[in-house]
């Protein structure tokens, strides 16, 4: 049997309906933007493989701090147990973040960030002796996979098999263009209506909501609101972190600081699964007790991962690179000329531009699911041209990693363009 064989008959894909999914790709090897099937046809990664790849694949210098600290020490359990790489992210990491931020708590992807943020939030106001039992979110917001993750998300799709079973959540608007008010109005009434806990919020773009994007003075106001109502506040950093917006981090955009900051995806680089929720002291300091009973029981076998560490500390240090801040510049420039080309397109409803971030809504005459006709029309058609794009119903996305080459964007932009007339 070959790979596709042996996958058909073992494995299980994420997101899929195996019994109408096409058959998957057999990738063998990746470089930069790149990557090759065992056949030999090229693709570019343009969503950086889920968005978790900004600096290429195979990129030596994260591979050699990665291989340089297996043959140190590859992991430890951090239960009663440190090591120097998990020191070295926090003092790597905190000054990029809000000043606010002063601890670190590793788990291993973005949901399990965004769980152990929920759990903080309600557990902080347990060891207060106050009970919240409510958290609140945005329309059409994701948050991962995980329980508390679902139940903060509101794509229906994703959620649905689960209603009745999740904690209780309340959805507000989300402040794009002119339905500002209508969010902060909802915003008051739903921590006038219960008990709430915090609230949590995708900051700027809302991902698999198709680059739903919102302006940083909306959410400053949003978050001044829960400050006012001591409601906790946690921004899920997870896509935008680590350069995607233009700044390291979305939050940078704001003056409001957010209690919690959930990240994961591009913090290694995309090479090994490592996530972090940081927090303010004040809520560290809630925890902080004679009392066994107050601390945080939550935990993950490969927490603080060495090996992982290694490569976050190198993710970081090639995001600093001046040569990496000119590439997202550049990355954002040529997002900015094609969308003045396209946006006066028949076909095209909206196009919105965020640091590396582009979306373009293409008009439909029906009103398209989120795995819809027109959205599998269009991944077949930009697989077939060898671009790696996963539209969101009508809403196509680039999303590359900051070293594509112009040329490799241009043949991204053609293909879209090319896309645009045919479905």
């Amino acid at each position: 049997m070959n790979i596709i064989e042996k996958d058909r008959q073992y494995l299980w894909h994420p997101y899929t309906q195996h019994k109408t999914a096409a058959t998957p790709i057999a990738i063998s090897r990746g470089k930069d933007a790149l990557l090759w099937d065992e056949d030999g046809k090229e693709y570019i990664d343009a969503i950086g493989s889920w968005w978790v790849n900004p600096f290429g694949h195979s990129n030596t210098f994260v591979a050699d701090a990665i291989y340089k600290q297996l043959t140190t020490l590859e992991h430890v359990l951090f239960g009663g147990f440190t090591h120097q790489p998990a020191v070295q992210v926090a003092e790597k990491l905190l000054p990029m973040l809000p000043s606010n931020q002063k601890k670190l708590f590793f788990s291993d992807n973005g949901s399990t960030a965004v769980e152990v943020a929920i759990k903080v939030a309600l557990q902080y106001f347990h060891n207060k002796g106050e009970k919240r039992t409510t958290i609140i979110s945005f329309e059409d917001a994701f948050h991962g996979d995980t329980f508390a993750a679902m139940a903060a998300s509101g794509i229906s799709l994703y959620t649905q098999a689960f209603e009745g079973m999740f904690i209780d959540v309340i959805r507000i608007p989300v402040p794009v263009l002119g339905n500002e008010q209508a969010s902060f109005d909802a915003l008051e009434n739903a921590i006038q209506s219960k008990p709430c806990a915090a609230f949590i919020f995708e900051p700027l773009v809302q991902g698999a909501a198709g680059m739903v994007m919102y302006a940083p003075e909306s959410l400053d106001q949003l978050i001044e609101i829960c400050h006012r109502n001591n409601v906790l506040t946690i921004a899920d950093e997870v896509m935008t972190g680590f350069g995607k917006t233009g700044k390291n981090f979305a939050c940078n955009y704001l003056q409001q600081e957010p209690d919690m900051i959930c990240l994961s995806k591009a913090l290694t680089a995309g090479t090994i699964p490592m996530a972090l929720t940081t927090f303010t002291q004040e809520l560290f300091d809630a925890f902080y007790d004679d009392d066994i009973n107050k601390a945080l029981f939550h935990g993950h076998t490969f927490t603080a991962n060495p090996t992982g560490c290694a490569a976050a500390l190198a993710s970081m240090k090639l995001l600093e690179q001046p040569e990496m801040q000119a590439n997202i510049s550049r990355v954002n420039s040529k997002h900015l000329a094609f969308q003045e080309k396209i946006k006066n397109h028949p076909r095209v409803v909206t196009t919105r531009v965020l640091g590396v971030i582009f979306a373009v809504q293409i008009k439909s005459e029906t009103n398209e699911s989120y795995y819809g006709t027109m959205r599998n029309k269009l991944y077949n058609f930009f697989i077939d041209k060898g671009v790696i794009l996963r539209p969101v119903g009508n809403i196509v996305y680039i999303l590359p990693p900051y070293i594509i080459t112009d040329e490799q964007l241009l043949k991204v932009y053609a293909t879209i363009e090319e896309a645009i007339e045919i479905v």
